[in-house]
């Protein structure tokens, strides 16, 4: 059987199809094969589509994602993850550091030796957290705007639990206040002393099970707002009850630095 190989990717539940961009080039992947290709119960299924290519120079690797709407983002951290993994795997760069071209600007990242297929990247610096002009539903706490190599909406919450939730992300994810072109929309809530979170995530246009840059963008809420980031480091317990975590929280000459699951689930061949 002839067709293209891909690699079905999670991210701690956060799920890509990947593509060797030396075997599949860029150009034969049109935003309407994408979704297609992203559509759970006709397609593969996935929250995301990548296309690894050979970068710039040594070590460096051409990131192009997509959300499973077919549109273009500038990043993904959980895909970043995954794309780390994934580029030693195919021989793109060194498992020990590698540099990520993304839309959003050059990601360094590397594999993390031990159990759990883990690996690392270095987030884009994240923005100021501004409060967003949006009246506060019941169990709401507050709402904070900012961007980590996306735009991030961060809604403090009392409960995760509720059904609701993610009717509520719809609605926040296209409201004006957040500005054109919406934003990921990140629930989060102190569970027991620990950070758990739930993403509804646009382009995908519902709830994804885990978000890296999401993570990175509740720690700076906490470490900007409340000040209360104790030791610069967040574990975020996501959805699948996996965590990621956020370090060098506590170093702001520096961006901080993601750390998480990018395990392959499995490789498969796709047909014409």
């Amino acid at each position: 059987m002839t067709g293209t190989i891909f690699y079905k990717m999670s991210g701690s539940g956060n799920d890509f199809i990947f593509l060797d961009g030396r075997a599949s080039p860029l150009e034969i992947w049109p935003a309407a094969r994408i979704r297609d290709l992203c559509r759970r119960g006709v397609g593969v299924g996935a929250d995301g589509f990548v296309i690894l290519e050979p970068g710039s120079g040594r070590d460096r690797v051409r990131f192009n994602f997509f959300n499973s709407d077919g549109h273009r983002a500038d990043m993904c951290g959980n895909g970043a993850l995954c794309a780390a993994r994934l580029s030693s795997w195919l021989e793109l760069a060194s498992s020990q550091g590698m540099i990520l071209e993304t839309d959003a600007g050059p990601v360094k990242a590397r594999c993390v030796d031990g159990p759990g297929e883990l690996a690392e990247i270095v987030v884009p610096t994240p923005s100021k957290p501004l409060r967003v002009d949006v009246p506060l539903e019941s169990g709401e706490q507050e709402i904070h705007l900012l961007t980590v190599g996306v735009p991030h909406v961060v809604v403090i919450v009392e409960d995760l639990r509720v059904p609701e939730l993610m009717e509520r992300g719809q609605i926040l994810r296209g409201h004006p206040a957040v500005g054109e072109g919406g934003a990921n929309v990140n629930f989060a809530a102190s569970v027991g002393g620990r950070w758990a979170m739930r993403t509804y995530e646009r382009g995908v246009e519902a709830e994804t099970l885990a978000c890296g840059t999401g993570a990175a963008a509740l720690a700076t809420v906490l470490r900007d707002v409340h000040g209360d980031l104790e030791g610069g480091e967040l574990p975020v317990r996501t959805a699948t009850g996996l965590e990621v975590t956020i370090t060098g929280m506590d170093v702001r000459t520096e961006p901080p630095r993601l750390r998480g699951e990018g395990r392959m689930v499995f490789r498969g061949v796709l047909g014409s």
